[in-house]
Protein backbone atom coordinates (compact mmCIF):
# COMPACT_ATOMS: atom_id res chain seq x y z
CA UNK A 1 0.00 0.00 0.00
CA UNK A 2 1.41 3.43 -0.90
CA UNK A 3 2.24 5.72 1.99
CA UNK A 4 0.24 8.93 1.98
CA UNK A 5 0.77 12.20 3.76
CA UNK A 6 3.98 13.26 2.04
CA UNK A 7 4.09 16.85 0.88
CA UNK A 8 3.69 17.43 -2.86
CA UNK A 9 6.98 18.03 -4.71
CA UNK A 10 8.02 21.65 -5.15
CA UNK A 11 9.56 23.09 -8.30
CA UNK A 12 13.01 22.70 -6.71
CA UNK A 13 12.22 19.05 -5.89
CA UNK A 14 11.28 18.45 -9.52
CA UNK A 15 14.55 19.99 -10.71
CA UNK A 16 16.50 17.74 -8.30
CA UNK A 17 14.61 14.70 -9.62
CA UNK A 18 15.57 15.64 -13.17
CA UNK A 19 19.22 16.06 -12.16
CA UNK A 20 19.22 12.63 -10.50
CA UNK A 21 17.65 11.04 -13.60
CA UNK A 22 20.25 12.62 -15.89
CA UNK A 23 23.31 11.99 -13.72
CA UNK A 24 22.61 8.38 -12.69
CA UNK A 25 23.08 6.79 -16.16
CA UNK A 26 26.31 8.77 -16.61
CA UNK A 27 27.54 7.67 -13.19
CA UNK A 28 26.78 4.01 -14.01
CA UNK A 29 28.88 4.28 -17.17
CA UNK A 30 31.75 5.89 -15.26
CA UNK A 31 31.59 3.23 -12.55
CA UNK A 32 31.82 0.45 -15.16
CA UNK A 33 34.78 2.07 -16.91
CA UNK A 34 36.67 2.98 -13.75
CA UNK A 35 36.13 -0.27 -11.82
CA UNK A 36 34.73 1.75 -8.93
CA UNK A 37 33.97 0.12 -5.60
CA UNK A 38 31.20 1.08 -3.23
CA UNK A 39 30.09 0.20 0.26
CA UNK A 40 26.56 0.86 1.42
CA UNK A 41 23.95 0.09 4.04
CA UNK A 42 20.30 -0.85 3.50
CA UNK A 43 17.56 -1.23 6.09
CA UNK A 44 14.66 -3.67 5.78
CA UNK A 45 11.97 -1.92 7.81
CA UNK A 46 9.42 -4.52 8.96
CA UNK A 47 5.98 -3.49 10.20
CA UNK A 48 4.10 -6.63 11.13
CA UNK A 49 4.30 -8.92 8.10
CA UNK A 50 4.95 -6.02 5.69
CA UNK A 51 8.20 -4.45 4.51
CA UNK A 52 8.81 -0.79 3.67
CA UNK A 53 10.10 -0.11 0.15
CA UNK A 54 11.29 3.14 -1.41
CA UNK A 55 11.69 4.19 -5.03
CA UNK A 56 14.37 6.63 -6.02
CA UNK A 57 13.71 9.28 -8.65
CA UNK A 58 16.40 7.74 -10.89
CA UNK A 59 15.25 4.09 -10.70
CA UNK A 60 12.19 2.13 -11.70
CA UNK A 61 12.89 -0.68 -9.19
CA UNK A 62 12.01 -0.61 -5.50
CA UNK A 63 14.64 -0.81 -2.77
CA UNK A 64 15.09 -0.62 0.96
CA UNK A 65 15.99 2.77 2.44
CA UNK A 66 19.74 3.28 2.62
CA UNK A 67 22.79 4.51 0.80
CA UNK A 68 26.53 4.90 0.81
CA UNK A 69 28.81 4.69 3.82
CA UNK A 70 30.93 7.80 4.27
CA UNK A 71 34.62 7.68 5.16
CA UNK A 72 35.00 7.03 8.88
CA UNK A 73 31.33 6.07 9.27
CA UNK A 74 30.20 2.67 10.51
CA UNK A 75 27.61 0.74 8.48
CA UNK A 76 25.09 1.14 11.33
CA UNK A 77 25.67 4.90 11.51
CA UNK A 78 25.22 5.15 7.72
CA UNK A 79 21.99 3.15 7.90
CA UNK A 80 20.63 5.40 10.65
CA UNK A 81 21.67 8.58 8.76
CA UNK A 82 20.03 7.39 5.54
CA UNK A 83 16.75 6.60 7.32
CA UNK A 84 16.70 10.16 8.63
CA UNK A 85 17.75 11.79 5.33
CA UNK A 86 15.44 9.80 3.07
CA UNK A 87 12.36 9.37 5.26
CA UNK A 88 12.73 11.40 8.44
CA UNK A 89 12.62 8.07 10.31
CA UNK A 90 14.34 8.09 13.71
CA UNK A 91 14.52 5.64 16.56
CA UNK A 92 14.16 1.89 16.76
CA UNK A 93 16.82 -0.79 17.13
CA UNK A 94 18.82 -1.71 14.02
CA UNK A 95 19.70 -5.41 13.96
CA UNK A 96 22.68 -6.32 11.74
CA UNK A 97 21.71 -9.07 9.27
CA UNK A 98 24.86 -9.47 7.20
CA UNK A 99 26.55 -8.42 4.00
CA UNK A 100 26.07 -9.18 0.31
CA UNK A 101 28.42 -8.39 -2.53
CA UNK A 102 27.85 -8.05 -6.23
CA UNK A 103 28.50 -5.99 -9.31
CA UNK A 104 25.43 -3.81 -9.30
CA UNK A 105 24.97 -0.63 -11.35
CA UNK A 106 28.53 -1.05 -12.62
CA UNK A 107 30.02 -1.00 -9.12
CA UNK A 108 31.73 -3.66 -7.08
CA UNK A 109 29.34 -3.19 -4.24
CA UNK A 110 29.36 -4.43 -0.65
CA UNK A 111 26.03 -3.85 1.06
CA UNK A 112 25.49 -4.19 4.81
CA UNK A 113 21.91 -5.11 5.69
CA UNK A 114 20.00 -4.22 8.83
CA UNK A 115 16.52 -5.08 10.04
CA UNK A 116 14.35 -2.56 11.83
CA UNK A 117 11.17 -3.99 13.34
CA UNK A 118 8.38 -1.56 14.21
CA UNK A 119 4.97 -2.13 15.76
CA UNK A 120 3.53 0.63 13.61
CA UNK A 121 4.86 2.93 10.95
CA UNK A 122 5.42 6.49 12.16
CA UNK A 123 4.66 9.41 9.83
CA UNK A 124 7.31 9.49 7.11
CA UNK A 125 8.74 12.50 5.33
CA UNK A 126 10.24 11.36 2.00
CA UNK A 127 12.60 13.98 0.64
CA UNK A 128 10.78 14.17 -2.77
CA UNK A 129 14.15 14.59 -4.45
CA UNK A 130 15.94 11.29 -4.26
CA UNK A 131 13.06 9.31 -2.74
CA UNK A 132 9.82 9.88 -4.64
CA UNK A 133 7.66 6.94 -3.55
CA UNK A 134 7.28 4.87 -0.39
CA UNK A 135 5.10 1.84 0.14
CA UNK A 136 4.46 -0.85 2.70
CA UNK A 137 4.24 -4.25 1.01
CA UNK A 138 3.15 -7.56 2.51
CA UNK A 139 6.18 -9.87 2.50
CA UNK A 140 4.27 -12.39 0.37
CA UNK A 141 3.84 -9.77 -2.40
CA UNK A 142 7.47 -8.61 -2.66
CA UNK A 143 8.41 -11.00 -5.50
CA UNK A 144 5.77 -9.48 -7.75
CA UNK A 145 7.52 -6.09 -7.78
CA UNK A 146 10.57 -4.83 -9.66
CA UNK A 147 13.29 -4.87 -6.98
CA UNK A 148 16.94 -3.80 -6.95
CA UNK A 149 19.58 -6.55 -7.02
CA UNK A 150 20.68 -6.02 -3.40
CA UNK A 151 17.08 -6.38 -2.18
CA UNK A 152 16.76 -9.61 -4.18
CA UNK A 153 20.00 -10.86 -2.58
CA UNK A 154 18.52 -10.12 0.86
CA UNK A 155 15.25 -11.90 0.05
CA UNK A 156 17.12 -14.90 -1.43
CA UNK A 157 19.17 -15.25 1.75
CA UNK A 158 22.40 -14.47 -0.14
CA UNK A 159 23.61 -12.41 2.80
CA UNK A 160 26.73 -13.46 4.70
CA UNK A 161 26.12 -13.09 8.44
CA UNK A 162 29.84 -12.65 9.19
CA UNK A 163 30.04 -9.48 7.03
CA UNK A 164 32.82 -11.02 4.91
CA UNK A 165 31.78 -11.39 1.31
CA UNK A 166 35.18 -10.55 -0.20
CA UNK A 167 34.03 -8.22 -2.96
CA UNK A 168 36.62 -5.60 -2.01
CA UNK A 169 39.40 -8.12 -1.42
CA UNK A 170 41.72 -7.75 -4.41
CA UNK A 171 43.61 -10.95 -3.62
CA UNK A 172 40.54 -13.17 -3.83
CA UNK A 173 38.88 -11.33 -6.69
CA UNK A 174 35.80 -11.21 -4.50
CA UNK A 175 32.25 -12.23 -5.10
CA UNK A 176 31.56 -9.10 -7.10
CA UNK A 177 34.61 -9.34 -9.37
Amino acid sequence: MPITGARPPTFVDTVWQLVYRCIFPLARTWWRLSGARHEGALVAVHVGDAVLLVRASYRSAWSFPGGGIRRGETPAAAARRELIEELGLTGGHLTPVGTACGRWDGLRDRVHFFDLRLDQLPPLQPDNREIVAVRLVPAADLRGLPLTAPVIAYLDGSVSPDHRCGCHDRASGGAGA
